[in-house]
């Protein structure tokens, strides 16, 4: 039985979407096939398309299930520690490398602001372009750390954050 969320479909899934990233690793997503994919994972055709179009949706929903689960880290649970959001992109590093080499970050950005810090800060003055700021430097230092290989430990890179904030 195929149900929706069944453990041998999970299961399937993850190994798809594992496979497909450590792919991009090494080639462009353009020189990915679904036969390169089922070849890696040992899993039939079918089996892929049950879950995705194409491998283009195969990255779009990696993409969404990331997102997701960076809002349920931060924003959902309404905690603003930054070191758990550092922790999430540690955590899931290859997840992240893969989002930032597919351009999602140009579209989507994967930030954090906190709007009544920054009216308080900035008492909404040209609030738009505060919020631009923070969220391109927010992606241009997650992209320069995991570059680095995550050296720093996520509560490091935390206080890196917070020490943009401070005296103001």
């Amino acid at each position: 039985m195929n149900t929706k969320n069944n453990k041998r479909r999970r299961d399937s899934i993850e190994k798809i979407q594992r496979a497909f990233v450590n792919m991009l690793q090494e080639k462009e997503i353009s020189r990915i096939s679904v036969t390169d994919i089922c070849k890696e994972t040992g899993l039939n055709r079918s089996t892929f398309y049950a879950n995705f179009l194409d491998i283009y949706d195969l990255a779009d929903k990696i993409r969404e299930n990331l997102e997701r689960d960076f809002n349920a880290q931060f924003h959902e649970t309404k905690n603003q520690d930054a070191a758990i959001m550092f922790r999430h992109i540690y955590e899931n590093q290859l997840f992240y490398k893969t989002y930032f080499k597919l351009g999602y970050d140009e579209k989507h950005r994967i930030s954090v602001f906190d709007p009544v810090r920054a009216e308080t800060d900035f008492a909404n003055k040209h609030i738009q372009y505060h919020i631009e700021f923070f969220r391109n430097g927010f992606n241009a230092i997650v992209k320069m750390w995991l570059d680095g290989g995550c050296r720093e430990t996520p509560e490091e890179m935390a206080e890196i954050i917070k020490a943009e904030y401070r005296g103001r």
